[in-house]
């Protein structure tokens, strides 16, 4: 027979893990975005030698798993004299892994602005930089916004994978709540429920972002 009795007394708990997980993911897409902004315009505007980098970091990064790259971050780098604690390693961790991702968002969308909106601001003498801030860079972030919402989703559920370098997100607290009840079943089923109410909830938030600073979109649809 199921009992949630021990997993609700301890709630806290995983309310504790859940705030951290989105700590977490909050501030590795920051981290993750500017990585990715900056490795994008070296891959598309600087020359070819600048770019080949980024896009063996980008294969690298997207073939390899999350988990290796932790345990290379948390367990690895110490061998090299860099030790971090386990919060800011996963931290590096989760900005690196989506970096590649989000490279390969703003890429796509930088590339599908139309060349007669580039052509006709180089016309009008704007230059290169000019010309990204002024004309590409708003399609560009109303085109990638959705994919881009929907990597912070992504990655608020991968944060669960830091859990095995002792950071204590809602996971690791699913995880040591079992430990003390030994409730395997009940407690699942609430941190399944909790990502999924959460996952449901950016989404929700994000789509109503979309249609207040992107009206546009609306308007087109």
């Amino acid at each position: 027979m199921l009992d949630f009795s021990g997993v609700v007394s301890r709630s806290d708990l995983l309310l504790a893990g859940a705030w951290l997980s989105l700590q977490l993911a909050a501030a590795a897409m920051v981290c993750g975005f500017l990585i990715a902004a900056a490795a994008t315009v070296a891959r598309l505007f600087a020359p070819r030698l600048a770019g080949a980098p980024v896009a063996v970091f980008v294969q690298v990064i997207r073939n390899t798993p999350l988990l290796v790259q932790a345990y290379l971050i948390y367990f690895g780098l110490p061998s090299l004299g860099l030790r971090l604690p386990a919060i800011p390693a996963s931290v590096v961790a989760l900005s690196i892994y989506v970096s590649a991702y989000i490279i390969e968002i703003l890429r796509g969308g930088l590339e599908a602005t139309g060349q007669g909106q580039v052509d006709a601001a180089r016309a009008l003498g704007l230059s290169r930089w000019l010309t990204l801030r002024l004309v590409i860079s708003v399609p560009a972030l109303a085109a990638v916004y959705p994919a881009l919402t929907s990597q912070f989703v992504l990655l608020l559920l991968a944060t669960s994978v830091v859990s095995t370098i002792s950071t204590p997100e809602l996971t690791a607290a699913a995880n040591a709540i079992h430990g003390l009840t030994f409730r395997s079943f009940e407690v699942y089923i609430v941190i399944a429920v909790m990502y999924l109410g959460l996952a449901a909830i950016f989404r929700a938030v994000f789509a109503a972002i979309q249609g207040l600073i992107f009206p546009f979109q609306r308007r087109a649809a």
